[in-house]
Protein backbone atom coordinates (compact mmCIF):
# COMPACT_ATOMS: atom_id res chain seq x y z
CA UNK A 1 0.00 0.00 0.00
CA UNK A 2 1.48 3.34 -1.00
CA UNK A 3 1.92 6.16 1.44
CA UNK A 4 0.10 9.46 0.90
CA UNK A 5 2.04 12.72 0.82
CA UNK A 6 0.20 13.60 4.03
CA UNK A 7 1.68 10.53 5.75
CA UNK A 8 5.08 10.77 4.06
CA UNK A 9 5.73 14.31 5.30
CA UNK A 10 4.47 14.02 8.86
CA UNK A 11 0.75 14.66 8.72
CA UNK A 12 -1.20 17.58 10.11
CA UNK A 13 1.70 19.11 12.05
CA UNK A 14 3.87 19.44 8.95
CA UNK A 15 1.04 20.64 6.74
CA UNK A 16 0.22 23.27 9.35
CA UNK A 17 3.83 24.50 9.26
CA UNK A 18 3.76 24.61 5.46
CA UNK A 19 0.53 26.63 5.52
CA UNK A 20 1.96 29.06 8.08
CA UNK A 21 5.07 29.52 5.93
CA UNK A 22 2.89 30.08 2.88
CA UNK A 23 0.96 32.85 4.62
CA UNK A 24 4.16 34.49 5.86
CA UNK A 25 5.23 34.73 2.22
CA UNK A 26 1.77 35.55 0.83
CA UNK A 27 1.15 38.40 3.27
CA UNK A 28 4.23 40.13 1.84
CA UNK A 29 3.15 39.60 -1.75
CA UNK A 30 2.12 42.68 -3.71
CA UNK A 31 -0.03 40.45 -5.93
CA UNK A 32 -2.08 38.54 -3.35
CA UNK A 33 -1.34 40.01 0.09
CA UNK A 34 -4.42 42.24 -0.03
CA UNK A 35 -6.68 39.18 0.04
CA UNK A 36 -5.67 38.59 3.65
CA UNK A 37 -6.28 42.06 5.07
CA UNK A 38 -8.80 42.06 7.93
CA UNK A 39 -8.87 38.24 7.98
CA UNK A 40 -8.86 36.07 11.10
CA UNK A 41 -5.52 34.47 10.21
CA UNK A 42 -5.50 31.72 12.89
CA UNK A 43 -8.92 30.59 11.66
CA UNK A 44 -7.82 30.79 8.02
CA UNK A 45 -4.64 28.83 8.74
CA UNK A 46 -6.68 26.14 10.49
CA UNK A 47 -9.11 25.84 7.56
CA UNK A 48 -6.33 25.96 4.97
CA UNK A 49 -4.36 23.28 6.83
CA UNK A 50 -7.40 20.99 6.75
CA UNK A 51 -7.99 21.79 3.08
CA UNK A 52 -4.40 21.14 2.02
CA UNK A 53 -4.32 18.01 4.19
CA UNK A 54 -7.31 16.66 2.30
CA UNK A 55 -5.64 17.40 -1.05
CA UNK A 56 -2.51 15.40 -0.15
CA UNK A 57 -4.27 12.38 1.30
CA UNK A 58 -5.15 13.49 4.81
CA UNK A 59 -8.42 12.97 6.64
CA UNK A 60 -10.11 16.36 6.28
CA UNK A 61 -12.42 16.99 3.36
CA UNK A 62 -14.20 19.99 1.94
CA UNK A 63 -16.92 19.91 -0.69
CA UNK A 64 -16.30 21.77 -3.92
CA UNK A 65 -19.51 23.72 -3.29
CA UNK A 66 -18.16 24.97 0.04
CA UNK A 67 -14.76 25.87 -1.43
CA UNK A 68 -16.43 27.79 -4.25
CA UNK A 69 -18.78 29.59 -1.85
CA UNK A 70 -15.98 30.93 0.36
CA UNK A 71 -13.95 32.17 -2.62
CA UNK A 72 -16.74 33.43 -4.90
CA UNK A 73 -16.82 37.01 -3.59
CA UNK A 74 -13.04 37.51 -3.56
CA UNK A 75 -12.48 38.24 -7.25
CA UNK A 76 -9.54 35.83 -7.58
CA UNK A 77 -8.11 35.83 -11.10
CA UNK A 78 -6.03 33.18 -12.85
CA UNK A 79 -2.98 35.40 -12.28
CA UNK A 80 -3.73 35.51 -8.54
CA UNK A 81 -4.12 31.74 -8.49
CA UNK A 82 -0.79 31.32 -10.32
CA UNK A 83 0.99 33.49 -7.74
CA UNK A 84 -0.63 31.55 -4.90
CA UNK A 85 0.49 28.24 -6.41
CA UNK A 86 4.04 29.50 -6.91
CA UNK A 87 4.28 30.74 -3.33
CA UNK A 88 2.74 27.53 -2.01
CA UNK A 89 5.35 25.58 -3.95
CA UNK A 90 8.05 27.65 -2.24
CA UNK A 91 6.54 26.85 1.16
CA UNK A 92 6.45 23.12 0.35
CA UNK A 93 10.10 23.26 -0.74
CA UNK A 94 11.05 25.10 2.47
CA UNK A 95 9.71 22.14 4.43
CA UNK A 96 11.69 19.51 2.55
CA UNK A 97 9.17 18.22 0.03
CA UNK A 98 10.81 16.73 -3.05
CA UNK A 99 10.32 18.36 -6.44
CA UNK A 100 8.23 15.39 -7.62
CA UNK A 101 5.99 15.55 -4.56
CA UNK A 102 5.63 19.34 -4.89
CA UNK A 103 4.38 18.81 -8.46
CA UNK A 104 1.88 16.25 -7.18
CA UNK A 105 0.65 18.55 -4.40
CA UNK A 106 0.40 21.53 -6.75
CA UNK A 107 -1.45 19.33 -9.23
CA UNK A 108 -4.07 18.63 -6.57
CA UNK A 109 -4.37 22.36 -5.88
CA UNK A 110 -4.57 23.05 -9.62
CA UNK A 111 -7.54 20.71 -9.72
CA UNK A 112 -9.45 23.26 -7.60
CA UNK A 113 -8.65 26.26 -9.86
CA UNK A 114 -12.05 26.27 -11.57
CA UNK A 115 -13.90 26.63 -8.25
CA UNK A 116 -11.51 29.17 -6.71
CA UNK A 117 -11.00 31.57 -9.62
CA UNK A 118 -13.93 33.94 -10.00
CA UNK A 119 -15.85 33.49 -13.22
CA UNK A 120 -16.32 37.26 -13.42
CA UNK A 121 -12.55 37.87 -13.31
CA UNK A 122 -11.21 34.80 -15.09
Amino acid sequence: MSQTLYEKYGGFKTISRVVMSFYEIALESDEIGHFFEDIDMPRLIDHQTKFVSSLVGGPAAFSDDRIEAVHRHLGISHDHFDVMAELFGEALEMHGMSERDIKTALGAIEGKRSIIVSRDVA
